[in-house]
Parts: structure tokens; C-alpha cells; sequence
């Protein structure tokens, strides 16, 4: 059979989609597996089917390079919304988005030639069971009664860390460094983290440099697809780990490789992220099945 996708990505961050909305699609985390490969395939860190929906306007289905199925991706759903609207499938500018993750809320930000889309992210959870994360919370957090996890000691290798865990519907470290994470040898430590075993169900894992009360500095490690050049939920975790922290105000740009995400903390404890979306190319390969 021929599969008809859409290359497209968000700040580098890139994904290979493709429209289900008519059309069954044979063993997605196999197609994956193959097709993200950047040597054998298309290339790409995670493959986005748009289904039908009975509860919201459209369904995204996300799977990562290695063929595990994830709960959200901010730069993924960025990309999902602008695919729709692009393609007149929906004239609404609020999309509500069924996930694993829950309803998301994309919506046009502005003209969309500049490619903008803003995105309600939902609550962050801080709950260790909810992350999950199988550690006590250390130390308790006071704000609004939650519990958390911030700054816990996680010796990784040669050296201790202190991990402030969040889920923005997936699983965050984040990890605040004074050392410039230009050189930081994310390839090391990262995976050693995305696997530790206080993690279930894996983790995604930001290094970060506070730059000042309303920038960071963000490199990441994705599970399930190694370093990439951005994350959606992964810049809104660590805004919200910083904010947390003290660290900044409630509203920060956050640059990452392949440019930067606004991540904004609002008054409904709600995340906002606000970032671009750009089609590459449409192609069409011949698959078995």
C-alpha cells in the first residue's frame, strides 16, 4: 500500500505526520521504527497520526524512533494544529485535541504566515505517584497543598544531580546546572536518567542554565528518541520547575537548540506554550500491508 505523509517540525524538533481521519493504519510503532530512521527511513524523532475523535475535534496518536507510543508532544501538537488548519479540515482557531495526556487546546497565535501557535498545556502535575516518579516528595510543596518533588539527590554515574520531577501529561527531570550546558554531555547522563529505576514508565530529561528572571537555556533528552533540538513539554516542565523554584518570573522564553518556546505559568495554574510550526515537504512511500 502507499502511505501519503507530511515532513514537518518545530524548531527542529521534526515529525513525520499522517492523516487517519478515512483510513486504517497498519502496526503505526513498527512504521516508526523504519521511517524515522534517518539513515533507512524519512527521518524523524516521532511519528503523529490524526484520527477522529468522539470526544474532541481529532485524536493525535504519538509515537516515538523507537516505536513506544507517549502520552503528548508540545512541538508535535504545535505541528498537528497547523497541519489541520493548513488543510481547511477545521476553521475553528481553538482545537480541542484528544491525547493520552488528556484534552489539548492549540489555538492560532497571531498571523499564521509567522507559523505561531499557542497551546494550553494543561496543569503540571507534581505528584511523585502521578509523574510517576517512585521516590518520597522531597521536600513537600506548600503551593496550592500539592506535593512534589524538587531538588531530590540522584546519583548518576560519577556525579549527583538534583532532580525536580514534573508531568506535563509525560514524565520530566529537570536539572538546574551552574556549568555551561553548550558543552554538557547530555548523551552521557541522559539516558542513564531516562532509564533510572525510580522511573516506571521511563523519563524525559532537561539540562538547564538560568540565564536570568525571564530566560532559560534548555537542552534535551527525549525518551524514546535521544538529544533532540527541541521539546514542547519538556521547556514548559522546566519553566515550571524554575518558576517553582523561584528561579524566574511566571512568563520566560526558553531557547533551545532549534530556537525558542514561550512558556507562560497563568492565574488557572494552567501552562501555556507558544512556539512555530513549519511543514517541510508531502511525500508518498510504498509500505507492505
Amino acid at each position: 500500500m502507499e502511505i501519503t505523509f507530511t515532513k514537518m517540525h518545530g524548531l527542529g524538533n521534526d515529525f513525520i505526520v499522517i492523516n487517519c481521519l478515512d483510513t486504517e493504519f497498519p502496526d503505526p510503532s513498527g512504521f516508526a521504527v523504519r521511517y524515522c530512521h534517518r539513515r533507512f527511513g524519512i527521518g524523524a524523532d516521532q511519528l503523529l497520526l490524526i484520527y477522529p475523535s468522539d470526544k474532541a475535534d481529532f485524536m493525535m496518536k504519538i509515537f516515538n524512533a523507537d516505536g513506544g507510543e507517549v502520552e503528548m508532544c508540545g512541538n508535535g501538537i504545535r505541528c498537528f494544529a497547523k497541519y489541520i488548519w493548513d488543510r481547511g479540515l477545521s476553521d475553528k482557531d481553538i482545537l480541542e485535541v484528544e491525547t493520552l495526556a488528556g484534552i489539548i487546546k492549540p489555538e492560532r497565535a497571531g498571523d499564521m504566515a509567522q507559523n505561531m501557535v499557542k497551546v494550553d498545556m494543561g496543569e503540571p502535575i507534581l505528584e511523585p505517584e502521578k509523574i510517576p516518579v517512585n521516590i518520597p516528595p522531597h521536600p513537600p510543596l506548600t503551593k496550592g497543598g500539592q506535593r512534589g518533588v524538587i531538588d531530590y539527590p540522584l546519583q548518576i554515574i560519577d556525579r549527583q544531580f538534583k532532580i525536580t520531577c514534573i508531568s506535563m501529561g509525560n514524565p520530566h527531570a529537570v536539572i538546574f546546572l551552574d556549568e555551561d550546558i553548550s558543552d554538557f554531555p547530555v548523551s552521557v547522563y541522559g539516558p542513564e536518567i531516562e532509564h533510572h529505576n525510580i522511573f516506571p514508565k521511563r523519563s524525559n530529561v532537561e539540562f538547564i542554565n538560568i540565564k536570568n528572571k525571564s530566560e532559560l537555556k534548555m537542552r534535551v533528552w527525549e525518551r524514546g528518541s535521544g538529544e533532540t533540538m527541541a521539546c514542547g513539554t519538556g521547556a514548559s516542565a522546566a519553566g515550571v520547575a524554575a518558576m517553582l523554584k523561584g528561579l524566574t518570573d511566571k512568563k520566560v522564553i526558553v531557547h533551545l537548540s532549534g530556537g525558542d518556546l514561550i512558556i507562560e505559568w497563568v492565574h488557572n495554574n494552567h501552562v501555556h506554550m507558544t512556539g512555530p510550526a513549519v511543514e517541510v515537504f508531502d511525500g508518498r512511500i510504498k509500505i507492505d500491508g
